[in-house]
This record gives structure tokens, C-alpha cells and sequence, in this order.
């Protein structure tokens, strides 16, 4: 009797490690990224990608999907076969964001999307203009006081993170800022070099040149931590505003029912290529903070931060259709 046990258990073994090895990425794979070539999205991914190929000895191609926020990439995913040849890199808009603004999309990442590994962190900055008579954010929360009527704050674009973080330092200073929207950073900077608005949001990598150049004055960065672009300039709460704090970030997705086994040798080819040396090095020249982990690790990221901007989007009053 044991030896049949024996003999079905082995059998069952080896069946389940044909099975396995059934579901392994056996051809090549596409990265989509919802973003144009060149953006912090796109070079991103293309650090990870060769690396990924390396591991998974198939190659990895970067495709470019712009528009849309990234939800046309998005639902490129959703409709793609779940055999690991198709994966998405996407920035936090596109699974916690989008749903919070809109009332309708055409994916839902908790049903259509499994997570597959958590890649980058990158922050964002309050910055003024080099002339503006506040050194800190005590004293731009108290000159907004005293000057109403310019109390606002610029950001990339409607709907955007840095919209909502100026959101969440209106309501963590108990003032009401007001949100001018430009359509890029490039035009939010401008802007703001120029005085045509008072305070600018956007991530650190797009704000770090002017700042360099004493165009402009990082106050703060949104982190837990510092940044190490800017490990001189204090965090928010270091700044005195408690609680004020959220960082974007970059994660890979695949689509649903996309087998466990192959979810594993994802994430596994993912972590390799974040541990890279040369890929940490360009990322850091990026704004990047390299994170990695396990699947449920994004997962807890995801609802983390769903309950974190939630609120924030509910009380901006913003809506994305």
C-alpha cells in the first residue's frame, strides 16, 4: 500500500512539474507602456527590459501605446493572451488613480490585471520661484495666508498626482490653494520661472534642473524619506506637515488568469534586473528609488494607496468623465 502511495505521489509530482513547466514564458514578450518614448515611463522600462530578456532567454520589446493617461495601454493588457508574452509597465494613474476619477473605464485592474512585481518609487516637490520670499514651507504656508488671492499652486495636468498631493497639502495646512493645470511639466516650469503661478508641483526629475539652475526653490519633497536627488531638502513632515505624504511609482502588470508559475518567473526576471548595478545607477539619475518584492507586496501597495488618495480625490472634487 505505501508503494502505490508512493508511486501516485510521484506520479502526481511529475505531472504537476510538467504542468509548471507548461506555464513557463516560452516565447517573446511585450512590455507596453502607455506613455510616449523618452518619458520617465519608457526609460524605465527599457532599463528593465534587456535585463529581463537575459533571465528569461527570450526577448523583451518595449512597445509604446501613448494617450490617454496610459489607459489605452491599459486595456491593450486586459484583451491580451494570459501566457506571460504580454506584460505592462504602468505608473500608479493607471491601477489605483484612474478608478478613483473615473466613472467609467474600459478595464478594471483588480479583475483584468494580476500584479506582478512592484519596480520604482519616485517623488514629487513643492517648489517656488527663486525669488519668492519664502525659505520654507512654514513660511509659503503662512505668506498664502496673507495673500489670498494668490494662494494656488500649478501642476502638469489636471487629474494628475502632483493635482491631488497639492490637494493633500491644502487640507494638511487648512488652506484652500487653488489649482491652476497646465498641460505638461515643461509648461508648469515656465510658468513658474515666469511668477504666473505661485507654487508648482510635479515629480522631482522634471523640477531638479531649474532647481539646480536657482531658477526655482524645492521646499520639500513628498516622501517618507528624502530624496536621494535632493538629500539636502526636507521631507514634508520634517517641514512641519504631518501626515503630508505619497509618492508615484512604477509597477509591471499581466493580464488575468495569466498562470501562477509564470507570474513567478516574471517577477523573478524583474527583481534580477532592479538588483542590476547599472540599472540602480541610471535610476537614481532618474528620480527612481528601485523597490522589487513579491506580487502581494504591489498588491498592499495598491490598497495602501487606494485608502491613501481616496480621500483626497473625493474632497478635490475632480472627476475624470
Amino acid at each position: 500500500m505505501n508503494q502505490r502511495i508512493k508511486q501516485a505521489a510521484a506520479g502526481a509530482a511529475l505531472f504537476l512539474a510538467a504542468m509548471l513547466a507548461q506555464a513557463q514564458v516560452d516565447k517573446p514578450v511585450r512590455l507596453l507602456v502607455g506613455f510616449a518614448p523618452g518619458g520617465s515611463a519608457d526609460l524605465a522600462a527599457r532599463l528593465i527590459a534587456e535585463r529581463m530578456a537575459a533571465e528569461l532567454k527570450h526577448n523583451v520589446v518595449v512597445e509604446n501605446k501613448p494617450g490617454a493617461g496610459g489607459r489605452i495601454a491599459a486595456t491593450m493588457l486586459k484583451d491580451a493572451a494570459p501566457d506571460g508574452s504580454t506584460v505592462m509597465l504602468a505608473p500608479i494613474v493607471v491601477p489605483v488613480l484612474a478608478p478613483l476619477v473615473f466613472s467609467k473605464l474600459a478595464y478594471d485592474p483588480l479583475v483584468d490585471f494580476m500584479p506582478v512585481a512592484h519596480v520604482a518609487n519616485f517623488q514629487f516637490g513643492l517648489a517656488v520661484n527663486a525669488g519668492h520670499p519664502a525659505k520654507n514651507v512654514q513660511e509659503l504656508v503662512a505668506w498664502f495666508k496673507a495673500n489670498g488671492a494668490q494662494a494656488n499652486f500649478g501642476s502638469p495636468a489636471p487629474g494628475s498626482l502632483p493635482h491631488f498631493f497639492g490637494v493633500m497639502i491644502s487640507r494638511g495646512a487648512g488652506i484652500d490653494l487653488v489649482h491652476v493645470p497646465f498641460n505638461g511639466g515643461g509648461p508648469l516650469m515656465n510658468a513658474l520661472v515666469g511668477n504666473q503661478v505661485s507654487a508648482g508641483i510635479d515629480t522631482l526629475v522634471d523640477q531638479i534642473e531649474m532647481h539646480r539652475g536657482s531658477k526655482t526653490r524645492i521646499l520639500a519633497t513628498s516622501g517618507a524619506a528624502r530624496s536621494p536627488l535632493l538629500p539636502d531638502v526636507p521631507t514634508f513632515a520634517e517641514a512641519g506637515l504631518k501626515g503630508v505624504e505619497g509618492t508615484s511609482w512604477f509597477a509591471v502588470y499581466a493580464p488575468a488568469k495569466t498562470p501562477a508559475a509564470t507570474l513567478r518567473q516574471l517577477n523573478a526576471a524583474i527583481n534580477k534586473a532592479i538588483e542590476a548595478p547599472e540599472v540602480k545607477e541610471r535610476f537614481a539619475k532618474l528620480g527612481l528609488e528601485p523597490t522589487g518584492g513579491s506580487a502581494a507586496d504591489l498588491v498592499a501597495i495598491m490598497k495602501r494607496d487606494t485608502e491613501r488618495w481616496g480621500p483626497v480625490v473625493k474632497a478635490s472634487g475632480f472627476k475624470g468623465d
